[in-house]
C-alpha cells in the first residue's frame, strides 16, 4: 500500500485538457480542398476506396463520415488541391443547424441527462480500432469519468448507446434489442466511419450497413479510427458542453 501510495505521489497529474493534446505531424485529420487550384479532374472521385467524395454544383464534396482518410485522394492528385489537416472536431449532431445545436436534441439532452451521461458500447462487427481508442478514455491520460460520463455494463442503465462498426447481418438482431432496452428517451453516436456511413466494406450479404440503416442516430464522429479527443468532443457536443 505504501509503495503504491509512493508511486502515485511521485507521478502526479497525468491527466490532460482532451481539446490542448498534441496532434502528431503523421496524423492526418479533415480532408479539405482549395477549390482555387482544383481543376474538378475527378481523379480523387474515382481512386476513393469509400465513395466519400462527389461533385455536388460541380463541386468537390467530400464525405467526412464515409472517409477513412486513407489519403490516396491526397496523393493522386497533382495540383496539391487535397490536404489533411490536423483538426479531429469532426463530431457533428444529426439534423443540427450551422453552429447551432439541433434544437429538439439540445433541448432533450438539457432536460433529460443534465451533466452526467451512462454509455454501453455495441460493436457490430469492427475490426477493433475504434474499441481500442474507446478504452483509452478511461485511462489516467483523458479520464472519461472527469466529466460526468462513464461506461455501464448493462444497457438497461444506460442513456447512450455507442456504436463500431459496420452493422452485420449477424449482429443486427443484437443491436436492436440493446437499442430497445435503454431506457427513453435515449442517444445513438456512431463511432467510426464504419458506423458513421457504412460504405467502407461496401455491398454485401453480410453487411446491413452504417448505424443508422439499423436505429436512429444522433451524434457521429468520423474517422478510421477517431482519437480519443475526437471521442470526448463528440460526447461533449452531446451534453452542450463543448
Amino acid at each position: 500500500m505504501l509503495q503504491t501510495l509512493r508511486k502515485v505521489i511521485s507521478t502526479g497529474t497525468v491527466t490532460e485538457d482532451w481539446h490542448q493534446a498534441v496532434v502528431p505531424d503523421r496524423f492526418r485529420g479533415e480532408l479539405t480542398v482549395k477549390p482555387e487550384i482544383c481543376n474538378i479532374c475527378t481523379k480523387c472521385i474515382d481512386i476513393c476506396p469509400v465513395g466519400a467524395l462527389s461533385l455536388v454544383d460541380n463541386k468537390l464534396n467530400i464525405n467526412h463520415r464515409a472517409c477513412i482518410f486513407c489519403a490516396r485522394c491526397v496523393e493522386m492528385c497533382d495540383k496539391g488541391a487535397l490536404v489533411h489537416s490536423q483538426n479531429y472536431l469532426l463530431a457533428e449532431l444529426y439534423g443540427a443547424e450551422p453552429k447551432v445545436l439541433g434544437g429538439k436534441l439540445r433541448k432533450k439532452i438539457r432536460n433529460i441527462l443534465g451533466r452526467s451521461l451512462a454509455i454501453r458500447h455495441v460493436d457490430g462487427g469492427s475490426c477493433n480500432a475504434c474499441d481500442w481508442e474507446m478504452v483509452a478514455l478511461g485511462n489516467p491520460i483523458y479520464d472519461l469519468q472527469q466529466y460526468g460520463i462513464d461506461f455501464v455494463a448493462s444497457p438497461r442503465h444506460a442513456d447512450m448507446l455507442m456504436v463500431t462498426g459496420t452493422v452485420t447481418r449477424n449482429l443486427t438482431q443484437a443491436l436492436k434489442m440493446t437499442y430497445e432496452a435503454v431506457p427513453d428517451p435515449k442517444l445513438v453516436m456512431a463511432v467510426g466511419s464504419c458506423a458513421a456511413s457504412g460504405q467502407t466494406f461496401g455491398k454485401s450479404y453480410a453487411v446491413r450497413g452504417g448505424a443508422d440503416a439499423i436505429v436512429p442516430v444522433d451524434i457521429y464522429v468520423p474517422g478510421c479510427p477517431p482519437r480519443p479527443q475526437a471521442l470526448i468532443y463528440g460526447l461533449l457536443l452531446a451534453l452542450d458542453r463543448v
